[in-house]
Protein backbone atom coordinates (compact mmCIF):
# COMPACT_ATOMS: atom_id res chain seq x y z
CA UNK A 1 0.00 0.00 0.00
CA UNK A 2 1.04 3.61 -0.52
CA UNK A 3 1.98 5.59 2.60
CA UNK A 4 0.77 9.18 2.14
CA UNK A 5 -0.33 10.03 5.71
CA UNK A 6 1.72 9.17 8.80
CA UNK A 7 -0.92 6.84 10.25
CA UNK A 8 -0.78 4.79 7.02
CA UNK A 9 2.47 3.37 8.42
CA UNK A 10 0.47 1.17 10.80
CA UNK A 11 -1.39 -0.66 8.06
CA UNK A 12 1.74 -0.72 5.91
CA UNK A 13 3.54 -2.59 8.69
CA UNK A 14 0.57 -4.93 9.16
CA UNK A 15 0.57 -5.81 5.47
CA UNK A 16 4.30 -6.26 5.00
CA UNK A 17 5.77 -7.76 8.18
CA UNK A 18 5.23 -10.74 10.43
CA UNK A 19 3.81 -9.80 13.82
CA UNK A 20 6.44 -9.76 16.56
CA UNK A 21 5.91 -9.17 20.28
CA UNK A 22 8.31 -6.23 20.69
CA UNK A 23 7.53 -3.70 17.98
CA UNK A 24 7.49 -1.14 20.82
CA UNK A 25 8.95 -1.60 24.30
CA UNK A 26 9.37 0.53 27.40
CA UNK A 27 10.38 -0.28 30.97
CA UNK A 28 7.88 -0.16 33.82
CA UNK A 29 9.04 -1.06 37.35
CA UNK A 30 12.16 -2.71 35.93
CA UNK A 31 10.29 -4.89 33.41
CA UNK A 32 10.10 -4.36 29.65
CA UNK A 33 6.48 -3.83 28.61
CA UNK A 34 6.20 -4.91 24.97
CA UNK A 35 3.59 -4.24 22.30
CA UNK A 36 3.00 -5.88 18.92
CA UNK A 37 1.44 -4.25 15.85
CA UNK A 38 -2.07 -5.45 16.72
CA UNK A 39 -1.87 -3.83 20.17
CA UNK A 40 -0.34 -0.70 18.62
CA UNK A 41 -3.26 -0.37 16.18
CA UNK A 42 -5.95 -1.32 18.70
CA UNK A 43 -4.82 1.10 21.43
CA UNK A 44 -4.32 3.95 18.96
CA UNK A 45 -7.70 3.36 17.34
CA UNK A 46 -9.59 3.16 20.63
CA UNK A 47 -7.91 6.36 21.78
CA UNK A 48 -8.93 8.00 18.49
CA UNK A 49 -12.54 6.98 19.19
CA UNK A 50 -12.25 8.58 22.64
CA UNK A 51 -10.96 11.80 21.08
CA UNK A 52 -13.96 11.91 18.76
CA UNK A 53 -16.28 11.21 21.70
CA UNK A 54 -14.71 14.15 23.53
CA UNK A 55 -15.56 16.48 20.64
CA UNK A 56 -12.14 16.69 19.01
CA UNK A 57 -12.52 17.79 15.40
CA UNK A 58 -10.19 17.98 12.45
CA UNK A 59 -7.46 20.56 12.95
CA UNK A 60 -7.72 20.72 16.76
CA UNK A 61 -4.39 20.83 18.63
CA UNK A 62 -3.46 18.17 21.19
CA UNK A 63 -0.25 18.37 23.22
CA UNK A 64 1.93 15.72 24.82
CA UNK A 65 4.44 16.46 27.58
CA UNK A 66 6.14 13.16 28.17
CA UNK A 67 9.34 11.21 28.39
CA UNK A 68 10.00 8.60 25.71
CA UNK A 69 7.59 5.68 26.07
CA UNK A 70 5.30 3.53 23.89
CA UNK A 71 2.25 5.51 25.01
CA UNK A 72 3.68 8.53 23.20
CA UNK A 73 3.41 6.56 19.94
CA UNK A 74 -0.19 5.55 20.68
CA UNK A 75 -1.20 9.16 21.34
CA UNK A 76 0.66 10.35 18.24
CA UNK A 77 -1.16 7.95 15.92
CA UNK A 78 -4.55 8.50 17.57
CA UNK A 79 -4.26 12.27 17.22
CA UNK A 80 -3.31 12.01 13.55
CA UNK A 81 -6.04 9.46 12.76
CA UNK A 82 -8.59 11.85 14.29
CA UNK A 83 -7.39 14.56 11.90
CA UNK A 84 -5.97 16.62 14.77
CA UNK A 85 -2.55 18.24 15.07
CA UNK A 86 0.02 16.81 17.49
CA UNK A 87 1.95 19.38 19.54
CA UNK A 88 4.78 17.49 21.31
CA UNK A 89 6.47 19.50 24.04
CA UNK A 90 9.82 18.86 25.72
CA UNK A 91 9.39 17.79 29.36
CA UNK A 92 12.46 19.81 30.40
CA UNK A 93 11.57 23.36 29.34
CA UNK A 94 10.92 26.36 31.59
CA UNK A 95 7.55 27.44 32.96
CA UNK A 96 7.59 30.51 30.74
CA UNK A 97 8.07 28.32 27.67
CA UNK A 98 5.20 26.04 28.77
CA UNK A 99 2.99 29.08 29.19
CA UNK A 100 3.89 30.45 25.77
CA UNK A 101 3.58 27.18 23.83
CA UNK A 102 0.31 26.08 25.43
CA UNK A 103 -1.21 29.53 24.84
CA UNK A 104 0.22 30.19 21.38
CA UNK A 105 -0.65 26.77 19.94
CA UNK A 106 -4.27 26.83 21.14
CA UNK A 107 -4.21 23.23 22.35
CA UNK A 108 -7.46 21.84 23.75
CA UNK A 109 -6.15 18.65 25.38
CA UNK A 110 -2.84 17.92 27.07
CA UNK A 111 -1.38 14.51 27.90
CA UNK A 112 1.30 14.50 30.62
CA UNK A 113 3.36 11.52 31.73
CA UNK A 114 3.86 12.05 35.44
CA UNK A 115 3.06 13.85 38.66
CA UNK A 116 6.04 16.21 38.40
CA UNK A 117 5.08 17.37 34.90
CA UNK A 118 1.45 17.72 35.93
CA UNK A 119 2.58 20.02 38.74
CA UNK A 120 4.55 22.15 36.28
CA UNK A 121 1.52 23.09 34.19
CA UNK A 122 -1.67 22.57 36.27
CA UNK A 123 -1.45 26.03 37.86
CA UNK A 124 -1.19 27.61 34.39
CA UNK A 125 -4.68 26.44 33.34
CA UNK A 126 -6.57 29.54 34.55
CA UNK A 127 -4.41 31.59 32.15
CA UNK A 128 -5.10 29.29 29.15
CA UNK A 129 -8.85 28.98 28.54
CA UNK A 130 -8.44 26.91 25.33
CA UNK A 131 -7.31 23.87 27.35
CA UNK A 132 -10.38 21.81 28.20
CA UNK A 133 -8.71 18.92 29.99
CA UNK A 134 -5.40 17.46 31.14
CA UNK A 135 -4.96 13.70 31.00
CA UNK A 136 -2.21 11.65 32.60
CA UNK A 137 -0.60 8.63 31.00
CA UNK A 138 -0.77 6.73 34.28
CA UNK A 139 -3.47 7.30 36.89
CA UNK A 140 -2.21 9.93 39.34
CA UNK A 141 -5.16 11.71 40.93
CA UNK A 142 -8.50 13.08 39.84
CA UNK A 143 -7.38 13.60 36.24
CA UNK A 144 -8.51 11.05 33.70
CA UNK A 145 -5.80 8.65 32.54
CA UNK A 146 -4.82 7.38 29.11
CA UNK A 147 -5.95 3.86 30.02
CA UNK A 148 -9.39 5.17 31.01
CA UNK A 149 -9.77 7.02 27.71
CA UNK A 150 -8.65 3.97 25.72
CA UNK A 151 -11.20 1.86 27.61
CA UNK A 152 -13.97 4.41 27.00
CA UNK A 153 -13.12 4.48 23.29
CA UNK A 154 -13.33 0.70 23.18
CA UNK A 155 -16.76 0.80 24.86
CA UNK A 156 -18.06 3.51 22.52
CA UNK A 157 -16.41 2.97 19.11
CA UNK A 158 -17.11 5.15 16.07
CA UNK A 159 -15.41 3.18 13.28
CA UNK A 160 -17.37 4.60 10.34
CA UNK A 161 -16.83 8.19 11.45
CA UNK A 162 -13.14 7.58 12.10
CA UNK A 163 -12.65 6.05 8.65
CA UNK A 164 -14.40 9.02 7.06
CA UNK A 165 -12.07 11.41 8.90
CA UNK A 166 -8.99 9.39 7.97
CA UNK A 167 -9.98 9.44 4.30
CA UNK A 168 -10.41 13.22 4.51
CA UNK A 169 -6.86 13.76 5.81
CA UNK A 170 -4.67 14.96 2.93
CA UNK A 171 -0.88 14.60 2.70
CA UNK A 172 -0.69 18.41 2.66
CA UNK A 173 -2.56 18.73 5.99
CA UNK A 174 -0.60 19.88 9.03
CA UNK A 175 0.38 16.85 11.10
CA UNK A 176 2.34 18.52 13.85
CA UNK A 177 3.43 21.78 15.41
CA UNK A 178 6.95 21.48 16.78
CA UNK A 179 8.16 24.38 18.87
CA UNK A 180 11.88 24.89 18.49
CA UNK A 181 13.58 25.46 21.80
CA UNK A 182 15.49 28.40 20.37
CA UNK A 183 18.52 30.16 21.76
CA UNK A 184 16.79 33.55 21.97
CA UNK A 185 13.22 34.80 22.38
CA UNK A 186 10.04 32.73 22.39
CA UNK A 187 9.96 29.30 20.73
CA UNK A 188 8.76 29.16 17.12
CA UNK A 189 5.96 26.79 16.10
CA UNK A 190 7.14 24.90 13.02
CA UNK A 191 4.22 23.53 10.95
CA UNK A 192 5.05 20.20 9.33
CA UNK A 193 2.66 18.34 7.08
CA UNK A 194 2.23 14.59 6.64
CA UNK A 195 4.04 14.83 3.31
CA UNK A 196 6.88 16.92 4.77
CA UNK A 197 7.79 14.21 7.25
CA UNK A 198 7.05 11.25 4.99
CA UNK A 199 9.24 12.70 2.24
CA UNK A 200 12.10 12.44 4.73
CA UNK A 201 11.11 8.90 5.70
CA UNK A 202 11.12 7.75 2.07
CA UNK A 203 14.49 9.38 1.39
CA UNK A 204 16.09 7.99 4.54
CA UNK A 205 14.98 4.39 4.86
CA UNK A 206 17.44 3.11 2.20
CA UNK A 207 20.27 4.62 4.28
CA UNK A 208 19.50 2.42 7.30
CA UNK A 209 21.02 -1.09 6.91
CA UNK A 210 18.16 -2.60 8.92
CA UNK A 211 15.27 -5.02 8.53
CA UNK A 212 12.44 -6.47 10.63
CA UNK A 213 14.85 -8.66 12.62
CA UNK A 214 16.55 -5.55 14.05
CA UNK A 215 16.13 -3.47 17.19
CA UNK A 216 16.86 0.18 17.89
CA UNK A 217 17.40 1.88 21.23
CA UNK A 218 15.80 5.32 21.46
CA UNK A 219 16.81 7.91 24.02
CA UNK A 220 16.69 11.26 22.19
CA UNK A 221 13.46 13.18 22.93
CA UNK A 222 10.65 12.03 20.63
CA UNK A 223 9.23 15.53 21.00
CA UNK A 224 11.99 16.62 18.60
CA UNK A 225 11.53 15.91 14.90
CA UNK A 226 14.95 14.22 14.64
CA UNK A 227 14.02 11.19 16.74
CA UNK A 228 10.38 11.29 15.71
CA UNK A 229 11.18 10.92 12.02
CA UNK A 230 13.54 8.09 12.91
CA UNK A 231 10.64 6.32 14.67
CA UNK A 232 8.62 6.48 11.47
CA UNK A 233 11.59 5.12 9.48
CA UNK A 234 11.88 2.24 11.94
CA UNK A 235 8.17 1.47 11.56
CA UNK A 236 8.49 1.52 7.76
CA UNK A 237 11.39 -0.95 7.99
CA UNK A 238 9.76 -3.18 10.61
CA UNK A 239 12.42 -2.37 13.23
CA UNK A 240 11.60 -2.75 16.96
CA UNK A 241 11.95 0.36 19.13
CA UNK A 242 13.08 0.02 22.74
CA UNK A 243 12.97 3.21 24.81
CA UNK A 244 15.88 3.78 27.18
CA UNK A 245 14.73 4.42 30.73
CA UNK A 246 16.75 7.64 31.05
CA UNK A 247 20.15 9.11 30.21
CA UNK A 248 21.74 7.36 33.18
CA UNK A 249 20.65 3.87 32.10
CA UNK A 250 21.69 3.98 28.43
CA UNK A 251 24.79 1.83 29.01
CA UNK A 252 22.75 -0.85 30.80
CA UNK A 253 19.93 -0.67 28.24
CA UNK A 254 22.39 -1.14 25.37
CA UNK A 255 23.63 -4.36 26.96
CA UNK A 256 20.06 -5.59 27.56
CA UNK A 257 18.55 -4.69 24.20
CA UNK A 258 21.62 -5.31 22.00
CA UNK A 259 20.33 -2.97 19.27
CA UNK A 260 21.56 -2.74 15.71
CA UNK A 261 20.84 1.00 15.53
CA UNK A 262 21.22 4.08 17.72
CA UNK A 263 20.63 7.73 16.91
CA UNK A 264 22.43 10.22 19.07
CA UNK A 265 23.93 13.68 19.44
CA UNK A 266 27.69 14.37 19.63
CA UNK A 267 27.54 15.28 23.31
CA UNK A 268 26.65 11.72 24.32
CA UNK A 269 29.31 10.23 22.07
CA UNK A 270 31.90 12.54 23.60
CA UNK A 271 30.93 11.34 27.07
CA UNK A 272 31.00 7.68 25.99
CA UNK A 273 34.48 8.11 24.53
CA UNK A 274 35.72 10.01 27.60
CA UNK A 275 34.39 7.21 29.81
CA UNK A 276 36.26 4.64 27.70
CA UNK A 277 39.46 6.67 28.01
CA UNK A 278 38.98 6.92 31.78
CA UNK A 279 38.68 3.13 31.92
CA UNK A 280 41.90 2.81 29.91
CA UNK A 281 43.78 5.12 32.25
CA UNK A 282 43.00 2.82 35.17
CA UNK A 283 44.76 -0.09 33.47
CA UNK A 284 48.34 -1.03 34.32
CA UNK A 285 51.38 -2.13 32.40
CA UNK A 286 50.98 -3.90 29.08
CA UNK A 287 47.15 -3.67 29.16
CA UNK A 288 47.31 0.11 29.41
CA UNK A 289 49.94 0.31 26.68
CA UNK A 290 47.82 -1.86 24.36
CA UNK A 291 44.73 0.19 25.07
CA UNK A 292 46.29 3.51 24.09
CA UNK A 293 48.14 1.94 21.15
CA UNK A 294 44.71 0.93 19.83
CA UNK A 295 43.26 4.40 20.54
CA UNK A 296 46.07 6.14 18.66
CA UNK A 297 45.66 3.68 15.81
CA UNK A 298 41.94 4.48 15.65
CA UNK A 299 42.49 8.22 15.71
CA UNK A 300 44.52 7.87 12.50
CA UNK A 301 41.89 5.78 10.72
CA UNK A 302 41.00 6.61 7.13
CA UNK A 303 38.20 5.12 5.05
CA UNK A 304 40.69 4.15 2.34
CA UNK A 305 44.34 4.41 1.42
CA UNK A 306 45.90 2.85 4.51
CA UNK A 307 48.75 0.38 4.14
CA UNK A 308 48.46 -3.38 4.56
CA UNK A 309 50.53 -3.09 7.75
CA UNK A 310 48.06 -0.55 9.20
CA UNK A 311 45.14 -2.85 8.35
CA UNK A 312 46.95 -5.72 10.06
CA UNK A 313 47.49 -3.59 13.18
CA UNK A 314 43.85 -2.52 13.15
CA UNK A 315 42.66 -6.13 12.95
CA UNK A 316 44.83 -6.91 15.97
CA UNK A 317 43.50 -3.87 17.86
CA UNK A 318 39.96 -5.01 17.13
CA UNK A 319 40.63 -8.43 18.68
CA UNK A 320 42.47 -7.10 21.71
CA UNK A 321 40.71 -3.80 22.53
CA UNK A 322 37.86 -2.67 20.28
CA UNK A 323 35.94 -5.92 20.67
CA UNK A 324 35.31 -4.90 24.30
CA UNK A 325 34.05 -1.49 23.17
CA UNK A 326 31.50 -3.15 20.89
CA UNK A 327 30.40 -5.48 23.67
CA UNK A 328 29.92 -2.50 26.00
CA UNK A 329 27.53 -1.04 23.41
CA UNK A 330 25.53 -4.24 23.11
CA UNK A 331 27.67 -6.06 20.56
CA UNK A 332 25.26 -5.72 17.60
CA UNK A 333 25.44 -2.07 16.55
CA UNK A 334 25.56 -1.74 12.78
CA UNK A 335 25.74 2.02 12.90
CA UNK A 336 25.17 5.14 14.96
CA UNK A 337 23.70 8.23 13.32
CA UNK A 338 24.78 11.53 14.86
CA UNK A 339 23.01 14.84 14.34
CA UNK A 340 21.93 18.04 16.06
CA UNK A 341 25.44 19.54 16.25
CA UNK A 342 28.89 19.16 14.76
CA UNK A 343 30.57 15.81 15.40
CA UNK A 344 34.29 15.79 16.10
CA UNK A 345 35.97 13.97 13.18
CA UNK A 346 38.22 12.14 15.67
CA UNK A 347 35.13 10.46 17.16
CA UNK A 348 33.89 9.36 13.76
CA UNK A 349 37.35 7.98 12.99
CA UNK A 350 37.93 6.02 16.16
CA UNK A 351 34.45 4.53 16.48
CA UNK A 352 34.49 3.50 12.81
CA UNK A 353 37.95 1.98 13.33
CA UNK A 354 36.45 0.06 16.27
CA UNK A 355 33.81 -1.46 14.01
CA UNK A 356 31.02 0.93 15.04
CA UNK A 357 30.16 3.06 12.02
CA UNK A 358 29.18 6.60 12.96
CA UNK A 359 27.39 8.55 10.25
CA UNK A 360 26.97 12.29 10.67
CA UNK A 361 23.96 14.07 9.22
CA UNK A 362 22.54 17.57 9.08
CA UNK A 363 19.11 19.12 9.18
CA UNK A 364 16.66 21.46 10.87
CA UNK A 365 13.26 21.18 12.47
CA UNK A 366 12.07 23.28 9.54
CA UNK A 367 13.25 20.58 7.09
CA UNK A 368 11.58 17.58 8.76
CA UNK A 369 14.60 17.35 9.60
CA UNK A 370 17.25 15.77 7.36
CA UNK A 371 18.98 17.66 4.55
CA UNK A 372 22.16 15.61 4.16
CA UNK A 373 23.70 12.50 5.69
CA UNK A 374 26.72 10.28 5.33
CA UNK A 375 25.98 6.68 4.34
CA UNK A 376 27.68 3.28 4.42
CA UNK A 377 27.56 2.92 0.63
CA UNK A 378 30.92 3.00 -1.19
CA UNK A 379 32.01 6.62 -1.50
CA UNK A 380 29.10 7.67 0.71
CA UNK A 381 30.93 9.42 3.52
CA UNK A 382 33.73 11.77 4.46
CA UNK A 383 34.84 12.45 8.02
CA UNK A 384 34.05 16.05 8.98
CA UNK A 385 31.34 16.49 6.37
CA UNK A 386 27.61 16.04 6.99
CA UNK A 387 27.31 13.84 3.92
CA UNK A 388 25.55 14.17 0.59
CA UNK A 389 22.09 15.62 0.10
CA UNK A 390 19.21 13.18 0.48
CA UNK A 391 17.51 12.24 -2.78
CA UNK A 392 14.69 14.81 -2.87
CA UNK A 393 16.48 17.91 -1.56
CA UNK A 394 18.37 20.72 -3.30
CA UNK A 395 20.63 23.42 -1.87
CA UNK A 396 21.95 26.75 -3.02
CA UNK A 397 24.72 28.80 -1.40
CA UNK A 398 23.88 32.49 -0.97
CA UNK A 399 26.43 35.22 -1.64
CA UNK A 400 27.19 35.46 2.09
CA UNK A 401 27.77 31.70 2.38
CA UNK A 402 24.39 30.79 3.88
CA UNK A 403 22.92 27.43 2.91
CA UNK A 404 19.47 27.65 1.27
CA UNK A 405 17.33 24.50 1.00
CA UNK A 406 14.46 23.51 -1.26
CA UNK A 407 12.44 20.29 -1.29
CA UNK A 408 9.28 18.49 -0.14
CA UNK A 409 10.64 18.41 3.42
CA UNK A 410 10.55 22.22 3.83
CA UNK A 411 7.98 23.30 6.42
CA UNK A 412 4.59 24.82 5.69
CA UNK A 413 5.63 27.84 7.79
CA UNK A 414 5.74 29.17 11.33
CA UNK A 415 2.40 28.96 13.12
CA UNK A 416 0.68 32.33 13.52
CA UNK A 417 3.77 34.14 12.30
CA UNK A 418 3.52 34.93 8.56
CA UNK A 419 6.15 37.67 8.77
CA UNK A 420 8.79 35.31 10.13
CA UNK A 421 7.77 32.68 7.58
CA UNK A 422 8.18 35.14 4.72
CA UNK A 423 11.59 36.14 6.07
CA UNK A 424 12.72 32.52 6.25
CA UNK A 425 11.26 30.90 3.11
CA UNK A 426 11.40 32.76 -0.20
CA UNK A 427 8.48 32.89 -2.63
CA UNK A 428 10.36 30.33 -4.73
CA UNK A 429 10.47 27.92 -1.77
CA UNK A 430 14.09 28.36 -0.68
CA UNK A 431 14.49 28.10 3.10
CA UNK A 432 17.23 30.14 4.75
CA UNK A 433 18.90 27.71 7.17
CA UNK A 434 20.98 30.29 9.01
CA UNK A 435 23.96 27.94 8.61
CA UNK A 436 27.11 28.68 6.64
CA UNK A 437 28.69 26.00 4.49
CA UNK A 438 29.57 24.70 1.06
CA UNK A 439 29.49 21.49 -1.01
CA UNK A 440 32.77 20.01 -2.20
CA UNK A 441 33.60 18.63 -5.63
CA UNK A 442 32.22 15.20 -4.66
CA UNK A 443 28.87 16.56 -3.45
CA UNK A 444 29.59 16.37 0.29
CA UNK A 445 28.25 19.25 2.37
CA UNK A 446 30.50 20.99 4.89
CA UNK A 447 29.11 23.23 7.65
CA UNK A 448 31.35 26.08 8.79
CA UNK A 449 29.17 27.80 11.38
CA UNK A 450 25.99 29.71 12.19
CA UNK A 451 25.41 32.98 10.37
CA UNK A 452 24.07 34.69 13.50
CA UNK A 453 26.96 33.44 15.62
CA UNK A 454 29.60 35.13 13.45
CA UNK A 455 31.22 38.08 15.15
CA UNK A 456 33.61 40.78 14.04
CA UNK A 457 36.58 41.76 16.19
CA UNK A 458 37.77 45.33 16.66
CA UNK A 459 40.50 44.46 14.17
CA UNK A 460 37.86 43.90 11.45
CA UNK A 461 38.23 40.11 11.33
CA UNK A 462 35.18 37.83 11.15
CA UNK A 463 35.25 34.74 13.38
CA UNK A 464 32.97 31.69 13.37
CA UNK A 465 32.92 30.66 17.04
CA UNK A 466 31.54 27.13 16.51
CA UNK A 467 34.58 26.24 14.45
CA UNK A 468 36.83 27.07 17.41
CA UNK A 469 34.46 25.62 20.02
CA UNK A 470 34.33 22.27 18.22
CA UNK A 471 38.13 22.11 18.34
CA UNK A 472 38.26 23.10 22.01
CA UNK A 473 35.92 20.29 23.09
CA UNK A 474 38.16 17.75 21.36
CA UNK A 475 40.35 18.13 24.44
CA UNK A 476 39.40 15.52 27.06
CA UNK A 477 39.81 18.31 29.62
CA UNK A 478 37.01 20.44 28.10
CA UNK A 479 33.32 19.58 28.31
CA UNK A 480 31.92 22.76 26.74
CA UNK A 481 33.11 26.15 25.52
CA UNK A 482 31.68 29.42 24.27
CA UNK A 483 33.87 31.70 22.17
CA UNK A 484 33.17 35.42 21.95
CA UNK A 485 34.86 38.69 21.00
CA UNK A 486 32.41 40.99 19.21
CA UNK A 487 34.12 44.39 18.78
CA UNK A 488 36.98 43.26 21.02
CA UNK A 489 40.68 43.17 20.17
CA UNK A 490 40.84 39.37 20.48
CA UNK A 491 38.77 36.20 20.78
CA UNK A 492 38.17 34.73 24.24
CA UNK A 493 36.31 31.80 25.72
CA UNK A 494 34.32 30.56 28.66
CA UNK A 495 35.42 26.98 29.28
CA UNK A 496 33.62 24.29 31.25
CA UNK A 497 36.07 21.57 32.33
CA UNK A 498 35.30 17.89 32.01
CA UNK A 499 35.37 17.47 35.77
CA UNK A 500 35.64 13.68 35.74
CA UNK A 501 38.72 13.82 33.55
CA UNK A 502 40.12 16.69 35.59
CA UNK A 503 39.73 14.66 38.81
CA UNK A 504 41.71 11.80 37.27
CA UNK A 505 44.45 14.23 36.22
CA UNK A 506 44.55 15.82 39.68
CA UNK A 507 44.87 12.43 41.38
CA UNK A 508 47.73 11.47 39.05
CA UNK A 509 49.55 14.78 39.61
CA UNK A 510 48.99 15.06 43.36
CA UNK A 511 46.61 18.03 43.16
CA UNK A 512 44.14 18.13 46.05
CA UNK A 513 40.57 18.15 44.67
CA UNK A 514 37.86 19.49 47.01
CA UNK A 515 35.05 20.87 44.83
CA UNK A 516 34.58 21.79 41.18
CA UNK A 517 34.37 25.47 42.08
CA UNK A 518 37.59 25.38 44.08
CA UNK A 519 39.68 23.32 41.68
CA UNK A 520 39.34 25.80 38.81
CA UNK A 521 41.21 28.36 40.95
CA UNK A 522 44.20 26.07 41.50
CA UNK A 523 47.19 27.51 39.63
CA UNK A 524 48.45 24.12 38.42
CA UNK A 525 45.00 23.47 36.93
CA UNK A 526 44.88 26.91 35.31
CA UNK A 527 48.34 26.30 33.81
CA UNK A 528 47.17 22.94 32.45
CA UNK A 529 44.25 24.60 30.70
CA UNK A 530 46.53 27.32 29.34
CA UNK A 531 48.60 24.57 27.77
CA UNK A 532 45.51 22.85 26.33
CA UNK A 533 44.26 26.10 24.79
CA UNK A 534 47.73 26.88 23.45
CA UNK A 535 47.86 23.49 21.71
CA UNK A 536 44.40 24.01 20.20
CA UNK A 537 45.31 27.54 19.06
CA UNK A 538 47.97 26.07 16.79
CA UNK A 539 45.12 24.95 14.49
CA UNK A 540 44.03 28.53 13.82
CA UNK A 541 45.28 31.79 12.37
CA UNK A 542 46.49 34.45 14.79
CA UNK A 543 43.24 36.45 14.73
CA UNK A 544 41.13 33.33 15.52
CA UNK A 545 43.16 32.13 18.48
CA UNK A 546 41.70 32.24 21.99
CA UNK A 547 43.82 34.83 23.75
CA UNK A 548 42.14 34.61 27.16
CA UNK A 549 39.65 32.32 28.87
CA UNK A 550 37.78 31.82 32.12
CA UNK A 551 37.04 28.44 33.68
CA UNK A 552 33.46 27.81 34.83
CA UNK A 553 32.92 25.84 38.04
CA UNK A 554 29.89 23.77 37.05
CA UNK A 555 28.57 21.80 34.10
CA UNK A 556 26.24 23.49 31.62
CA UNK A 557 22.90 21.71 31.42
CA UNK A 558 19.34 22.18 30.22
CA UNK A 559 18.24 22.57 33.84
CA UNK A 560 20.80 25.28 34.63
CA UNK A 561 19.76 27.13 31.49
CA UNK A 562 22.89 27.17 29.33
CA UNK A 563 21.69 24.46 26.91
CA UNK A 564 18.57 24.18 24.81
CA UNK A 565 16.45 21.03 25.08
CA UNK A 566 18.41 19.54 22.16
CA UNK A 567 21.73 20.38 23.86
CA UNK A 568 22.83 23.45 21.90
CA UNK A 569 24.45 26.46 23.55
CA UNK A 570 22.14 29.32 24.47
CA UNK A 571 24.58 32.03 23.52
CA UNK A 572 22.59 35.05 24.67
CA UNK A 573 21.64 33.40 27.96
CA UNK A 574 25.24 32.40 28.67
CA UNK A 575 26.49 35.88 27.78
CA UNK A 576 24.02 37.40 30.23
CA UNK A 577 24.51 34.90 33.03
CA UNK A 578 28.30 35.20 32.91
CA UNK A 579 28.49 38.89 32.06
CA UNK A 580 30.76 39.51 35.03
CA UNK A 581 33.23 36.85 33.98
CA UNK A 582 33.21 38.10 30.39
CA UNK A 583 33.82 41.67 31.51
CA UNK A 584 36.88 40.54 33.48
CA UNK A 585 38.28 38.70 30.44
CA UNK A 586 38.14 41.79 28.22
CA UNK A 587 39.05 44.32 30.89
Amino acid sequence: MEVTRIFDLLNYYKENFTTKPDLLAGKEAGVWQKYDIDQYIEISTNLAYALLNAGITKGDKIATISNNRPEWNFIDMAVLMAGAVHVPIYPTISESDYRFILSHSGVTLVFVSGKELLGKISHLLPEIPDIKEILTIRKIGVEASLDEWVASGKEHPRPDELETIKRSVKPSDIATLIYTSGTTGNPKGVMLTHSNILSNVMALYPVFPLDETCRSLSYLPVSHVYERTNLYVYLYLGVSVYYAENMGTIADNLKEVKPEMLTTVPRLLEKVFDKMLATGRKLKGIKKALFFWAVNLGLNFELSGKSAFYRFQLALANRLVFKKWREALGGNLRMIVSGGAALQPRLARIFTAAGIDILEGYGLTETSPVIAVNTKTPGGRKFGSVGKLISNVKIRIADDGEILVSGPNVMAGYYRNPELTAGTVSKEGWLHTGDLGHPDEDGFLWITGRKKALFKTAMGKYISPEHIENKLVESPFIDAALVMGENQKFAAALIVPDFNHLKTWCNTHGVHYVTDNEIIKDQSVVKKYMKEVENINSNFGKFEQVARFSLIGHEWTVQSGELTANLKLKRNFISGKYAGEIEKIFR
